[in-house]
């Protein structure tokens, strides 16, 4: 990061339609409902289609912060160095100018 370049943490919604098919007791279909409620783990998904991303809010965030949110969001990687974090979950932009061109 330069001097001329700050970061933005965008913070979004992705919806996404999910299809099932359940086998329930003939006149039951609420109980098709209560598994895909109670999210039964061994429901299996018949289709899924991405609908949209939301943008729900943006801020300015320092590099401490980020740091500190990489711990909070992805638990796994509290031991990596902090350049490996900053490397595998913020988009700079020379990697975005590298990919476009």
């Amino acid at each position: 990061m330069s001097k001329d370049t700050e970061f933005v943490l965008v913070e979004t919604v992705s919806m996404f339609r999910m299809r099932y098919v359940i086998e329930v007791p003939k006149g039951k279909p609420e109980y098709a409902l209560d598994d895909v409620v109670m999210r039964d783990a061994e429901l299996k998904e018949f289709s899924q289609e991405h609908l949209d991303e939301i943008i729900v809010s943006h801020r300015t965030i320092k590099p401490k912060k980020i740091l500190k949110l990489i711990d909070i969001d992805n638990e796994y990687c509290k031991s990596w160095s902090p350049e490996k974090k900053l490397q595998s979950f913020v988009n700079f932009m020379e990697t975005k100018n590298e990919q476009t061109n």
